[in-house]
């Protein structure tokens, strides 16, 4: 499939943001990129992204996830089951504040257009997985409950905020680890949500 980027978004590396009201809210606009080059390849766009870009959406992630009137809305896409697409990181930008949906917007500028334009880079399911696990680790010695929240699998309000609240935990533990396992970790969580170790358990 040929690729094709605006020369508009190419020139000007702040494709994605655009102001959506008076209020300077900040939406992903997908009509200043290509959007079936974007939507057809879904999670090649991840892997071609260089390591900046991803790590940049890891901060924004992290910045968000330290606030409690963000954390839920953040938390929602990383439900096992929940679709991780552009369009959904969107819908949660929308229930953000002004400083975090602009962190989203341009994190998601680096990868559409680093995705789009990048070669294919490795990437090892299996290191990322044991980074993953490392840092869930860590945050079990850390935080009382840390484990009994990640393995909480009701749909329940109960079971959400507990997984919500380990979530933010792990999230605060990858954030002290370098940036090469940051986004391995941020491309597994993109990808699998917090599935950790795959199948049982």
């Amino acid at each position: 499939m040929r690729l094709r980027v605006s020369a508009w978004a190419a020139r000007s590396g702040a494709a994605l943001l655009a102001p959506a009201s008076a209020q300077q809210r900040y939406d992903i606009d997908l009509g200043r990129l290509d959007p079936a080059a974007v939507l057809a390849l879904g999670d090649d766009v991840l892997l071609r992204a260089p390591d900046p870009a991803i790590d940049r959406l890891f901060k924004a992630v992290h910045a968000s996830s330290r606030s409690d009137a963000e954390a839920a809305a953040l938390c929602a896409l990383f439900e096992p089951d929940a679709p991780r697409d552009l369009r959904a990181f969107q819908r949660v930008a929308g229930q953000l504040g002004d400083a975090s949906r602009e962190r989203f917007a341009l994190a998601f500028t680096d990868i559409a257009l680093g995705g789009l334009q990048g070669q294919p880079r490795q990437y090892d399911p299996l290191h990322a997985r044991q980074v993953l696990k490392s840092a869930a680790a860590t945050a079990a010695f850390l935080h009382e409950g840390f484990m009994p929240g990640l393995a909480a699998d009701g749909g329940d309000d109960a079971s959400r905020k507990a997984r919500c609240q380990s979530f933010r935990w792990l999230v605060g533990v990858l954030d002290g680890l370098p940036q090469p396992d940051r986004a391995a970790a941020t491309r597994w969580l993109l990808r699998e949500g917090l599935s950790l170790a795959g199948g049982q358990g």
